[in-house]
């Protein structure tokens, strides 16, 4: 949508050519042809496609990469190589959310031969000639049921997990579109990513910060404040466009408190009317469980 610093692909050499954690929607894909290009390599340099998970604007692209190169092989949780082969269902679900936008903000999500994919569940180590040590991969449900991160010696990507994080001064908030919120899960992932031995914190959205606890801590208490703030307006009564509003009013509020102007770009890369549905999607489900007999 031309505003920089929105969505994140990162690179590096495994040894046996390039490897790219997430590869943005194809809208993106000339950015990423010319980050490639500011390296000194391009596409083709491409071997393996680490996904955090299958959200569009991580995995859109991939697809379309994948015709591209055709050497190169896709890792991806289990529960979202079937989409990745067969991404109809994927598609008529965002086109629920996003209408006549699909194609302005992703492009085409092309199909992936399910041969050239290697499913993950999550514990195993993925071992390349260049990284003798292995690089691990943590299964970290709680934004997607379907995500994964991927600890690389001092660099730890953490897909969306890691919450949504612009600018330094920010304190990282924790993105919540539908349909799979778990606030459970997220806060088990966050224990699970907490003590890994690593430098440095890759986000999608976006940047590299230094791992430390405050992230985490900071992390958590907005997820617990944003699902507060759409949870008791939930069994006050209010209706979804009232909760909308006033969760975006105090989320902006909050974030023109961290840094000038800071709200305007976060929105972009995290929209709060999303957020929104996310939350109440978790919490009307929950009552639903907690009414069975």
């Amino acid at each position: 949508m031309g505003v920089p610093g929105s969505i994140a692909s990162y690179v590096f050499d495994t040894g046996e050519g390039l490897a790219l954690v997430d590869t943005g929607p194809s809208t993106t894909l000339p950015a990423l042809e010319a980050g490639l290009h500011r390296l000194g390599a391009t596409l083709e340099d491409v071997r393996h496609i680490l996904l955090t998970h299958i959200h569009f604007d991580h995995a859109g692209a991939a697809g379309t990469v994948m015709a591209r190169v055709p050497q190169a092989r896709v890792y991806v949780h289990e529960r979202g190589a079937a989409h990745l082969a067969s991404p109809e269902r994927l598609l008529r679900s965002a086109t629920q959310i996003y209408g006549d936008q699909m194609g302005t903000l992703w492009g085409e999500m092309r199909p992936i031969d399910p041969a050239r994919m290697v499913a993950l569940q999550g514990g195993e180590t993925l071992t390349f000639a260049g990284w003798p040590q292995g690089i691990k991969v943590l299964y970290t449900p709680g934004h997607a049921v379907h995500h994964v991160a991927y600890h690389a010696g001092d660099d730890l990507y953490v897909g969306d997990v890691g919450g949504i994080r612009i600018a330094l001064p920010q304190t990282p908030r924790p993105p919540t579109p539908p349909p799979d919120i778990d606030l459970a899960a997220w806060e088990r992932s966050v224990a699970l990513l907490r003590p890994v031995e690593a430098r440095r914190l890759h986000l999608a959205h976006f940047g590299s910060y230094v791992h430390h606890a405050s992230h985490w801590d900071a992390l958590i208490a907005n997820l617990h404040t944003d699902a507060s703030r759409v949870g008791d307006r939930l069994a006050a009564g209010e209706d979804l466009q009232q909760i909308t509003d006033s969760f975006t009013a105090e989320l902006r509020a909050d974030l023109d408190r961290e840094a000038p102007g800071l709200a305007e770009k976060f929105v972009v890369a995290c929209p709060p009317w999303m957020g929104v549905q996310g939350l109440a999607r978790y919490f009307q489900r929950r009552e639903s469980r907690q009414a069975r007999p």
